[in-house]
């Protein structure tokens, strides 16, 4: 009996797979101010990655001082009542550590990663900066200027995060995903340590937070240490957020971005599920395969026939994902190669869905994508800092760490009709935002990025 490499490849996953899975579960404790901790141990080596994630980011904020998130988050490293501007780094850099942190559309996380013996000192650096930050205005305002440069760097000097931004704007009229994580230069330019001290008077609370630890740790000691320098901190009255549904879209939306760049580029954003219930939900999970079918692997469908076989794009892709506190986008997006519009491509990429849409995929297909993207899932946590990354990013979506394995399971399901449907379902006009870089001729070299950038 003769195998293809694929089938066998996706026959060796599929079977070795059960064995990934097959890990100790994290154990989790609240502290009584409301502190949620969670402890994955992992005794591979003697590092341990230590993170708290707040259930707080640009999503929660309001016109006028949109970006105040990822400023906090800068202002978090300018010192605190017993450490000085720096110093909290500097601590972290003299104990032979790494850290960092990051704002996203629903959270703001901060992570050092250390050897096991010195988990206890970070900690102490975390609680003290939660619960006696100095606003000094004149920090703030070297600071705040920081920001508005990485905004300039990042987005406004680079064409596809500047597409992106715009396109999100597109598609989210209500939904304050409308806005980017960095925030509008205009709100930049206005925003006072004011801003700044209410956000983290108001969300910086141990009950608004998570601590994830994973690593050569007990689970135990490191409840008793979080209760030792978290457990003090009192926990706050928290605002009552209201919901902010996006409407219904009812129609195309089409918008064109010119900026200095070497190629066009086209990007199609469809309106698609979040995952909301683990257990029932069904059509996130095939949506995510589907977007494994078009783009998980690397001869997935619009790589191997739009880029190789009939080379109308120089590159071709899918992208998906449905953890998110707010409303999600189904993606996909190409660079036109030379003698193809990006009309022509956007078109090409909607007929290869459409394909998926009218003839399905087969279960030989099927199984060797799963198989991929589970390995994909699985893989991922290999590392001890991927295992806490996991764990935060599904508690501060309002998921539960506990599901992480489920939604594995949950992927093995998915059958071909299930993809097919989805297909059929979700890429219609009326949830469709297209967004197309049009190049306009390179300008000089531009200038290296500042110092001072966090992330």
């Amino acid at each position: 009996m003769k195998f293809s490499f694929p089938a066998l490849l996706s026959t060796l996953l599929i079977g070795f797979l059960p064995l990934l899975t097959q890990a100790e579960p994290a154990l989790e404790h609240t502290l009584s101010n409301g502190m949620k901790v969670i402890v994955k141990e992992d005794h591979r080596a003697p590092t341990v990655a230590h993170m708290i994630w707040y259930r707080i980011g640009s999503t929660d904020e309001v016109n006028g001082t949109t970006g105040v998130a990822h400023a906090l988050e800068h202002m978090m490293f300018k010192g605190t009542k017993t450490l000085k501007p720096g110093e909290f780094s500097a601590r972290v850099a003299a104990l032979g550590g790494r850290e960092n942190a990051f704002t996203s559309k629903d959270y703001t996380a901060y992570f050092q990663q250390i050897e096991k013996s010195r988990l206890e000192k970070v900690m102490a650096l975390e609680a003290d900066r939660m619960a006696s930050l100095v606003f000094d205005k004149e920090e703030f305002a070297k600071e705040i200027r920081v920001v508005m440069e990485e905004r300039r760097w990042r987005t406004e000097d680079q064409p596809i995060p500047l597409l992106y931004e715009a396109l999100n704007a597109a598609a989210f009229s209500a939904h304050p995903y409308h806005h980017p994580v960095v925030g509008w230069m205009s709100d930049l330019q206005n925003m006072t340590v004011e801003d700044a001290k209410v956000w983290h008077d108001r969300w910086y609370a141990p009950n608004n937070a998570i601590m994830v630890v994973s690593g050569d740790v007990n689970a135990r000691a490191v409840f008793a240490l979080a209760e030792k320098h978290f457990g003090r901190i009192q926990a706050k009255k928290l605002p009552r957020t209201k919901p902010q549904e996006e409407p219904p879209q009812k129609g195309l939306r089409r918008i064109v971005v010119k900026a200095p760049a070497e190629n066009p580029y086209v990007a199609l954003a469809f309106k698609a599920p979040t995952l909301r219930d683990v257990e029932k939900d069904v059509d996130p999970y095939a949506l995510e395969v589907l977007s494994a079918v078009l783009d998980g692997y690397d001869n997935a469908r619009l790589n191997a026939k739009l880029v190789r076989t009939d080379r109308v794009a120089n590159s071709a892709g899918a992208s998906y994902s449905n953890v998110a506190r707010g409303p999600v986008l189904f993606v996909l997006d190409g660079v036109p190669a030379q003698g193809t519009t990006t009309d022509q491509l956007e078109k090409l990429l909607r007929a290869e869905v459409e394909r998926v849409a009218k003839e399905g995929v087969s279960e030989e297909e099927l199984k060797r994508v799963k198989a991929q993207l589970v390995a994909g899932q699985v893989y991922k946590r290999d590392s001890i800092f991927g295992q806490a990354m996991e764990i935060g990013m599904m508690e501060a979506s309002g998921l539960s760490h506990r599901d992480i394995d489920r939604t594995i399971d949950k992927l093995k399901t998915v059958t071909a009709q299930q993809v097919q449907d989805v297909a059929r379902r979700y890429f219609s006009d009326d949830t469709l935002t297209v967004a197309t870089l049009v190049p306009l001729p390179l300008s000089e070299k531009k200038a290296p990025p500042p110092s001072g950038l966090r992330h």
